[in-house]
């Protein structure tokens, strides 16, 4: 009986919590019960009135203590206190708190059922001591990395959260022989950025595999904080056969986000024999070659995983394809092609293309802060050195095969909504004795590269200048299209990039042909590895023929790649000149309904112009980083 009103009391003190704190997921990975019911789905997005003449436009995420939070466009996140918004908006706070409560009630009234009937069928592992001190069992696979200060752990009735900077003890990036010019950066991983794995896992109706899915993004956390993801790269090529990874199995991502591709089965000198070295994000554990006990693995399923003798389900590293969990036994959501939620890496510089025959070949901190990498091309050895400042930038220092050195600083583009006051960073953990790489059976073979020739110096060549296969090709009228920002040669201006004003660049465009009642406009760059977006405007007037430089009125703005509504300059730190494009079409209708300005990518763009283009023109520049 007790349990029962201890289970009543807690669903219904959620349910208050929920009403009176949120209203909108504030972060798009914190999603409370409210939200499963039509009324929580109701917009939230408006322009928020202030006393005087302000004002200022955004979502409503949530109230508290009498302060209204409002998620703006560039995902920063403000407080207003309610009694300084005009009567009409606190008034809408009031009706929509109220829809959020009876949203919830009713959510409860349906679910309370499922929630006593599980009441008693749930027993927390790990015996009394461990319920005694409320302690999930999932926390003794993290605890030695707690001890260590490499991480931090917390948890509530569902979740598992883990904070790190993203940097292990061990070495990184040497044996590397596909490399991407990434190097290791600290991430925020911490207070609502930081990773949360289910403390029930629930066994999925129809497991899903991740060969060909969950591309993106993590599918596991090792127990040192590091995320592992998909064996195979978001090509669908096997990482660790292709030459991409070093010696942990671990490389960095193009947000210079080190991550593992296959199971990190060194972590168990550190976690202990019989101890998962991670946990899936479905919220099974994953163990190494052999069974807790230590007997020999057998009967494993497609995923890499079985139920013991107790009929609890867990995954294996295996020393063969897929390496861990080969997908989610257990429920997840997938949304863009990755588990959803999970937390973001913060690019701090641009991709850059593939370095040709570079091996690394040493990786060393030479003082707190402070990290040189080396490769090698054949037998010509080169460096990248960077310095991490006390402001979150970095200063690089890149040496090539020839000597030749060049210097630049990246500075942090934080955006809002992040840790708060939780956002503690642990310093990254110091290396430790004995972190050797774990044997692997078989050689890596021969790297397959396809990939533009090199300079001779082993550096990246320019990209061609022909007429790339990501260009809009049709038979319909060409619109004439020019830029007043690229000069009498075809280099854009230097105002229109990282080194200048970052001001967007001036487009002019003529000959579009009758009926035309719009125009969208698209910069965009196709690199050896993907197609990049850099701005995006539409619903663009049709007596518009012409966007100023640096203007900021001329129809909608898109995301671009860095999924901002704004215009990304050019900012390129690969040698060579690159050639961009700039794609105007003119449309048969007025707006572009089905586009909104936080999705408006320009691959919705081109597919949003489909069947109303009436023409289309493309004029090209180009652009090669001095500094």
């Amino acid at each position: 009986m007790i349990r029962v009103v201890l289970i009543v009391a807690v669903a219904w003190a959620a349910l208050w919590s929920a009403a009176q704190a949120v209203a909108h997921p504030g972060h798009g990975s914190r999603k409370t019960t409210s939200q499963s019911s039509e009324a929580a789905h109701e917009p939230n997005e408006r322009t928020w009135r202030l006393s005087g003449t302000s004002s200022l436009s955004g979502s409503f995420v949530a109230l508290r203590d009498g302060q209204v939070q409002i998620r703006r466009d560039d995902e920063s996140l403000v407080s207003v206190k309610l009694s300084e918004l005009v009567e009409a908006d606190q008034e809408w706070v009031t009706i929509r708190m109220g829809q959020i409560r009876q949203a919830n009630e009713e959510q409860l009234a349906m679910e309370l059922p499922l929630l006593l009937a599980q009441a008693d069928q749930r027993k927390p592992r790990g015996g009394a001591k461990a319920e005694a001190n409320n302690v999930p069992e999932m926390a003794k696979a993290f605890d030695a990395f707690v001890k260590l200060k490499a991480i931090n752990t917390r948890w509530d009735e569902r979740y598992f959260y883990v904070e790190s900077n993203g940097i292990p003890a061990h070495q990184m990036m040497v044996g590397i022989t596909a490399w991407q010019q990434q190097v290791p950066l600290p991430q925020k991983y911490f207070g609502d950025n930081a990773w949360q794995i289910p403390l029930h896992p629930v066994p999925a109706k129809k497991p899903q595999t991740a060969k060909g899915n969950f591309l993106r993004g993590a599918i596991a956390l090792a127990a040192n904080g590091i995320p592992i993801f998909n064996p195979l790269n978001n090509r669908g090529d096997d990482a660790y056969l292709f030459g991409e990874l070093d010696d942990f199995g671990g490389h960095c991502g193009r947000a210079d986000d080190y991550h593992y591709h296959i199971a990190p089965v060194h972590l168990e000198k550190t976690v202990g024999k019989g101890l998962p070295i991670a946990y899936a994000l479905d919220g099974y554990p994953i163990y190494g070659y052999e069974e807790p006990d230590g007997s020999p693995v057998k009967g494993l399923d497609a995923f890499n995983g079985h139920k013991d003798k107790d009929g609890n389900y867990h995954y294996h590293a295996t020393k063969k394809y897929p390496y861990l969990n080969g997908g989610f036994y257990g429920e997840v959501v997938e949304r863009d092609g990755q588990v959803d939620p999970q937390p973001r890496a913060e690019p701090m510089r641009p991709s850059l293309p593939p370095m040709k025959d570079a091996k690394i070949v040493d990786f060393q901190e030479t003082k707190p802060g402070s990290y040189v990498l080396t490769y090698d091309i054949k037998g010509k050895k080169g460096t990248v050195s960077y310095t991490l400042g006390a402001d979150g930038s970095a200063a690089f220092t890149f040496t090539d095969t020839t000597g030749k050195s060049t210097n630049e600083t990246f500075t942090a583009k934080r955006r809002g909504g992040g840790g708060g006051g939780r956002d503690r960073q642990p310093p990254p953990p110091p290396p430790r004795k004995g972190d050797n790489p774990p044997p692997r059976d078989g050689e890596r073979p021969p790297r397959n590269d396809d990939r533009p020739p090199p300079r001779d110096d082993g550096r990246p060549g320019p990209e061609s200048k022909g007429t790339t296969t990501s260009r809009p090709k049709s038979n319909l009228p060409q619109l004439a299209v020019i830029s007043s920002s690229v000069d009498a040669k075809g280099f854009l201006s230097v105002d229109c990039t990282c080194d200048g004003a970052s001001q967007s660049p001036g487009v002019e465009w003529k000959n579009a042909p009758k009926g035309t009642k719009s125009f969208a406009v698209s910069l965009w760059h196709t690199a050896p590895d993907q197609e990049k977006s850099y701005w995006v405007l539409y619903d663009i007037p049709a007596n518009v023929t012409q966007i100023a430089k640096n203007s900021k009125g001329a129809g909608k703005v898109g995301i671009n790649d860095r999924r901002r509504t704004e215009f990304d300059p050019m900012c390129s730190k690969g040698p060579g000149v690159k050639t961009y494009h700039i794609t105007v079409f003119a449309l048969s209708v007025d707006q572009l309904p089905k586009l909104t300005p936080d999705k408006a990518s320009r691959a919705a763009l081109l597919e949003a112009t489909k069947g109303v283009t009436l023409a289309e023109g493309t004029f090209d520049f180009q652009y090669e980083r001095k500094k």
